[in-house]
């Protein structure tokens, strides 16, 4: 978790610092409304994830975990590490390249640092508390913190730019189901782990959308430090 910190980090400041602030860009800042059907889809992987964090004989994670170590014994890879934060970077770096987003930069990032607070609060406070052991035999495997980091992400790339590029979603959800998989696939987390961790980051974020307030910047135009065209 420090180690997804300090990343995170270190690409703001690096995106900050290189970044253009020239012309004013109109941006609505669309509250996001809150719906009791919106949260069907998180709560729903939770739960599953709780169902399926059961140590039985014949449990679905146990024999998860029994499948991977007979196809992919010696399966290591390190990619998740660096593409649980794909999202979060694309959250800006797609209005570098000129695509609108639903909130300005100011405001975004409040949500960002929001909902991440909320989502790696969370997860750290589950780890610590319950201490469950991962497949690999090592601490703390219940819930996938890269898998949460990685949905969440994903959920704020879908409402920033999901409504005027379709494919946005697609795109985000599909890095973030490959992030879960390859958790499993390095024998670091049960199904269990990833489920409810996907489910942690989406709510995570959607609460942040949900509850913000939208006072960093009520005008309807802003300079934005990461594109110099105007809308």
């Amino acid at each position: 978790m420090k180690k997804w910190i300090s990343l995170f980090l270190v690409f703001n400041f690096l995106l900050l610092s290189f970044s253009q602030d020239k012309d004013s860009i109109k941006l609505e800042n669309k509250r996001l409304e809150f719906q009791y059907k919106k949260l069907y889809f998180p709560v729903g992987l939770m739960v599953s994830g709780i169902a399926t964090n059961g140590n039985g004989n014949g449990s679905i994670k146990n024999e998860i975990a029994e499948f991977r170590n007979e196809h992919l014994p010696g399966f290591q890879n390190h990619f998740d590490d660096y593409a649980q934060m794909f999202p979060f970077a694309a959250v800006y770096g797609f209005e570098w390249i000129g695509m609108k987003p639903r909130t300005d930069w100011k405001n975004r990032t409040a949500i960002l640092i929001k909902g991440q607070l909320l989502n790696l609060g969370m997860v750290y406070l589950l780890k610590t508390t319950l201490n469950e052991t991962r497949p690999d035999g090592t601490s703390f495997s219940f819930p996938s913190g890269h898998t949460a980091n990685a949905f969440a992400g994903a959920t704020m790339l879908s409402i920033e730019y999901g409504e005027n590029h379709k494919w946005v979603p697609f795109a985000a959800y599909g890095v973030a189901t490959g992030v879960g998989l390859m958790r499993i696939a390095n024998n670091k987390h049960y199904i269990s782990d990833v489920l409810f961790g996907a489910g942690l980051g989406i709510l995570s974020m959607k609460i942040a959308y949900w509850t913000h307030q939208y006072q960093w910047n009520p005008a309807p135009s802003t300079k934005d430090p990461f594109l110099g065209s105007i809308y």
